[in-house]
């Protein structure tokens, strides 16, 4: 989980840095602002902005029962973060898996990736996705009753 918090924390630090640098320049609401910006950034990056994630195991057991999609992730993913920021609400329909807390996660992912970690994978019907549009992920989605 440290590995997953790096980088928000890493923004965390230089928002209090640059707002210490703004109220020693004598500039209090820049300051502010620039703190609110790196913690909102902080917040985008970590694991917190995504839905909750489950094990791979059990993903693929409640797909095979829901056919809703699995998206294995990574906190920190520019791309990940993209799928999930464009799904909007639709994201809680899909299955998360964090591959960096589950092993058997990234294990799926580097099988269907041929060896590397390259997420967001989405896995639909079995068949995985590299990176797939988040407007396709979308048009995936079983309807809602």
């Amino acid at each position: 989980m440290a590995r997953a918090l790096t980088l928000p924390m890493l923004f965390v630090v230089c928002g209090v840095v640059v707002a210490a640098v703004r109220i020693a320049a004598g500039s209090p609401v820049a300051a502010g602002i620039a703190l609110l910006v790196f913690l909102l950034l902080a917040g985008l990056y970590s694991p917190l902005a995504f839905p909750r994630s489950i094990d791979a195991v059990e993903a693929q057991r409640r797909s095979a029962i829901d056919g809703r999609p699995i998206v294995y992730w990574r906190a920190g993913c520019k791309y990940c973060l993209r799928l999930r920021i464009r799904l909007g609400r639709d994201a809680r329909r899909l299955h998360w898996v964090d591959i960096w807390r589950d092993p058997a996660g990234a294990a799926a992912v580097r099988a269907a990736t041929g060896g590397d970690e390259t997420v967001p994978t989405v896995v639909l019907a079995g068949r995985p996705y590299i990176n797939p549009d988040p407007g396709w992920v979308r048009e995936q989605l079983p309807q809602s009753t």
